[in-house]
């Protein structure tokens, strides 16, 4: 095939200015590098597109792909992740991972915690506050944790999100509003084990690659899996293989049916205070950087290798293809 790759480059948002948590999301160069390194050893001709910006004028000039691979994590908005799949949608290219609806259903966490308990799974009571007034109607049992409503790499969560009074609730929440500028998530707080599951494939074909405990080192955050933690590898991942392991992926993979998500991504998954796994949240355009990414960092534990992983996504996409 012909394949197109579109991704956001950190180290051209670093260079316009955006600092380092800003640029959290984007890619660094050595995924790129090992990205199309995979596509080529599986024998397809690739082409690098670069950002949105880069596919609006390639996309004007004519030009099209089999196939595009697409890992842009976009700029500005909760659809922000779905601006590429909604431009490729209307040009009819087919491409990597989720479409448009479910990456923005999935960025609203607060949206995609309410289709995930119409199904039936069990998920954090929440509450979302989008605005100062909102703050003071929240009922829910604290501790709580507070986060952005729609944030990706962990950013915004910190030690703080966890709150046990009032005022840190208001302060948090104040400090969520004002910084992201973007509602801000309020969940029960689980004091459970935290694990991270790696899923492949889509409906009633989708399958666990991995499930992973995530622990935290000491030094690091205590409380959750934070922008700090994953940042500055104070996270452990290991793969759990016990009859606890299958009932987490049991529960990530009925969430990631839910959402209709497809080809590969993670869910992230805690335990309550009697120990079961409840759904936290969904990432269907999970980072690829090998050996530091947690959906290549599971699936090579669970004897799946970068080629192989990028293989087997191409394989799911790839099904949507018809080669000219």
């Amino acid at each position: 095939m012909r394949i197109g790759m579109t991704y956001d480059l950190r180290d051209d948002y670093l260079a316009q200015g955006f600092s380092d948590e800003e640029a959290g999301e984007f890619d660094a160069a050595i995924t790129i590098d090992a990205l199309e390194a995979a596509i080529r050893h599986h024998g397809h001709a690739v082409e690098r597109i670069g950002s949105i910006k880069a596919l609006v004028t390639a996309l004007a000039s004519g030009k099209t792909w089999d196939l595009v691979f697409n890992i842009a994590e976009g700029v500005s908005g909760i659809a922000r992740e779905a601006q590429v799949p909604a431009l490729l949608e209307a040009y009819g290219i087919p491409f990597t991972f989720s479409t448009a609806d479910v990456l923005t259903l999935a960025m609203d966490k607060g949206l995609a915690k309410l289709v995930v308990r119409q199904a039936g799974i069990r998920t954090p009571d929440f509450a979302v506050v989008r605005e100062y007034g909102d703050i003071a109607t929240i009922d829910l049992p604290y501790p709580l944790f507070v986060k952005p409503l729609a944030e990706g790499t962990s950013k915004g969560v910190q030690e703080t999100s966890r709150v046990a009074t009032p005022a840190a609730l208001e302060a948090k929440c104040r400090e969520v509003l004002a910084q992201y500028r973007q509602p801000a998530l309020v969940e029960t707080f689980l004091p459970g084990r935290e694990f991270t599951v790696g899923l492949l494939g889509a409906g009633n074909a989708a399958r666990v690659i991995g499930v992973a405990e995530v622990t935290f080192k000491p030094g690091g955050d205590a409380s959750a899996y934070s922008y700090r933690n994953k940042m500055d590898a104070f996270d452990e991942l290991t793969l759990v293989n016990d009859p606890l392991a299958d009932e987490v992926g049991a529960v990530a993979l009925a969430a990631w049916r839910a959402l209709n998500c497809r080809d590969a991504g993670r869910i992230d998954i805690r335990n309550d205070a009697e120990g079961r796994p409840a759904f936290i949240e969904c990432n269907p355009l999970a980072g690829l950087r090998p050996g530091w990414s947690e959906l290549t960092v599971l699936a090579a534990e669970a004897g799946m290798p970068y080629n192989e992983l990028i293989g087997a996504i191409l394989t799911e996409a790839g099904r949507r293809v018809t080669v000219k």
